[in-house]
């Protein structure tokens, strides 16, 4: 199950006489993630590179900043994965110390600023929820009511008409076993619909 991030995390490592300053965050989409890369830029003037990798509702990025190909924002990305993460952004801002670290100490470097971050990082595991909505003679409402209530759902608009239409959201793995109970407890008159 992917998880997200509570907070913004940071990490800061000195390799070889540079400093790694670490953020991993919750992020939306690629937008706010360069918006964010945008500001670190202009917080951190003086250092060389400002890398950083996406997970987000589909939309990845790795980005290495002049850093050679591959050695900073893949290794960034890769940790991201590794740990289930979704809707995280990583970035990390390197002020150059004047030794040389090579391909594989750049990896590494990356890779461990991105780890450290992360100990501390608060995880909430990403839940996908369906909404549903359906209509049920007034004689069931306190049933249908009861029923949400026992599998969680979350109550949303009610409209009381002819009938009563709900609409409520619960988690998508539990929507066929609560949309079956109510099938059964309801005899055939609960109605589901489409959204108006």
């Amino acid at each position: 199950m992917p998880h997200t991030l509570a907070t913004p995390c940071f990490a800061d490592l000195t390799i070889k006489k540079s400093r790694f300053l670490a953020c991993v965050q919750p992020m939306s989409d690629r937008t706010a993630a360069q918006a964010v890369v945008a500001q670190l830029k202009a917080q951190h003037p003086g250092a060389a590179h400002v890398c950083w990798a996406l997970l987000a509702g589909g939309q990845s990025a790795a980005v290495d900043d002049g850093e050679p190909s591959g050695t900073a924002g893949r290794p960034m990305l890769d940790v991201l994965r590794h740990q289930d993460l979704e809707g995280v952004l990583a970035t990390v801002v390197r002020y150059f110390g004047g030794v040389k670290l090579g391909a594989g100490g750049l990896v590494r470097a990356y890779t461990d600023s991105v780890a450290q971050a992360l100990l501390a990082a608060e995880r909430i595991a990403i839940v996908k929820a369906r909404t549903l909505h359906c209509a049920v003679p007034y004689a069931l409402e306190g049933l249908l009511r009861r029923e949400l209530d026992a599998a969680g759902a979350t109550l949303g608009d009610v409209l009381h008409g002819d009938e009563v239409r709900m609409a409520f959201t619960l988690p998508e793995t539990a929507a066929p076993a609560l949309v079956a109970r109510l099938n059964e407890a309801g005899n055939g008159r609960v109605r589901w619909r489409e959204p108006d």
